[in-house]
């Protein structure tokens, strides 16, 4: 029922699938052709030759401390693309946290005290 709201553009029909072969045209695609998956737009590539990874000699020349400074190098370009709340934003939810722990260990307590209780009953413990 859904599916009916939704637009076709995602999934083309039967005879919109190939219009390149159904016209003769024989041309190759290029590295450059424009693909579309999942509503989005992206570039088919290829690897170059020249885009080869690394080999063991080439990772052997930068040596311990340079594969370390480079760690920290991605570690620090990682932490610059965060979104860090505010300081407003961080104490509501450090509030919602306190909150919702402080419940859920009441209620476990309560539970708790209520089956141990309702145990001893059943077995004839001291109540």
């Amino acid at each position: 029922m859904a599916d009916k709201d939704r637009s076709g553009d995602d999934v083309p029909g039967d005879d919109e699938l190939l219009p390149d072969a159904a016209a003769g045209d024989d041309a190759p695609e290029t590295d450059d052709t424009p693909v579309s998956r999942g509503g989005g737009t992206a570039v088919a590539e290829r690897t170059k030759d020249d885009e080869t990874p690394k080999t063991k000699r080439e990772r052997k020349r930068t040596g311990v401390f340079g594969r370390i400074g480079g760690f920290f190098r991605e570690v620090i370009s990682e932490l610059r693309k965060v979104i860090w709340p505010t300081r407003k934003e961080l104490l509501t939810y450090t509030g919602v946290v306190i909150v919702f722990v402080t419940v859920m260990t009441a209620l476990v307590a309560v539970l708790d005290y209520g089956f141990g209780k309702g145990i001893l009953w059943a077995l004839g413990g001291k109540s």
